[in-house]
């Protein structure tokens, strides 16, 4: 994929991303998630966080407007996360994982969202105000950056997490390179996304609106593992979920995506 074409989905990425963002400030989108191709809402935020794999703790323990419904699954549940330990969120949006990795990592540790959509930073760092309030200290902070050329010095984090995010990146090796860069030796990702779990019809494959509604832009299993590995990374475990093909078909009513994709949890570490 030529360079003017590759920013021109990101492009379209950070308009729909950021008119999302728009909205849920504004009160128009807060309580829904992810617009369809069609432009409908499929759940309340709530329903769909826990149909996604969060408690209700979890999504009771955020601050207000910070969950626009906008995962595939739960980076958490793989995580591990450790009190003290650095955390990096790839494509943070208003930082709704941020903010519960931040109950986990605890006032030691620390944890850096990255976003490329200035209106969803915007929000991010409001909705940082309340979380600190709530947890009685500051260890979250979110930067402007795209996910392909990270905005973090090398070695610098313990842990990587990303929740439907990658899919949409039209360079996905360039971004595991970059992951595998700013990693610890020895530290790890845990990545809940869509993935291809058949070759996409070029019809949908060309769909802008499902590249940007994070199913067109999905690769193949085996091509995801080929990528992590080329990296750099060890021990890569993809493991698809069949049940989100539940959820995946209301993403996009009327289309055959679900015969092509799933949810996943994509699992690597960077060699000690």
């Amino acid at each position: 994929m030529k360079n003017n074409e590759q920013d021109g989905l990101r492009q379209a990425v950070r308009d729909r991303y950021g008119a999302t963002a728009r909205a849920a400030t504004a009160g128009e989108g807060a309580d829904c998630c992810a617009p369809s191709s069609a432009g409908g809402c499929c759940a309340p935020v709530p329903i769909q966080s826990i149909l996604l794999g969060y408690s209700e703790a979890e999504t009771a323990a955020v601050p207000e407007g910070a969950n626009l419904g906008l995962g595939c699954g739960n980076p958490q549940a793989i995580a591990a996360l450790k009190p003290g330990e650095t955390v990096l969120d790839l494509g943070s949006g208003a930082g709704f994982d941020c903010f519960l990795a931040s109950r986990q990592v605890g006032e030691t540790g620390r944890v850096i969202g990255v976003d490329m959509t200035p209106e969803m930073l915007t929000k991010a760092r409001s909705n940082a105000e309340a979380h600190a309030e709530a947890v009685g200290h500051r260890n979250v902070e979110f930067r402007l950056g795209e996910i392909e050329n990270l905005p973090l010095a090398d070695g610098s984090v313990d842990v990587i997490i990303s929740n439907c995010v990658i899919n949409l990146s039209p360079d996905k090796a360039r971004v595991f390179a970059e992951a595998f860069r700013v990693l610890k030796p020895g530290g790890r990702l845990a990545i809940s996304d869509v993935v291809a779990t058949a070759e996409l019809p070029d019809d949908l494959r060309s769909d802008l609106s499902l590249y940007t509604g994070c199913m067109a832009g999905a690769a193949r299993i085996d091509v995801l593992e080929q990528m992590l590995e080329g990296a750099g990374f060890e021990q890569v475990r993809v493991s698809p979920k069949e049940e989100s093909r539940d959820f995946i078909r209301d993403w996009a009513p009327g289309t055959p995506v679900t015969d092509y994709l799933v949810s996943a949890s994509i699992e690597a570490n960077k060699p000690g």
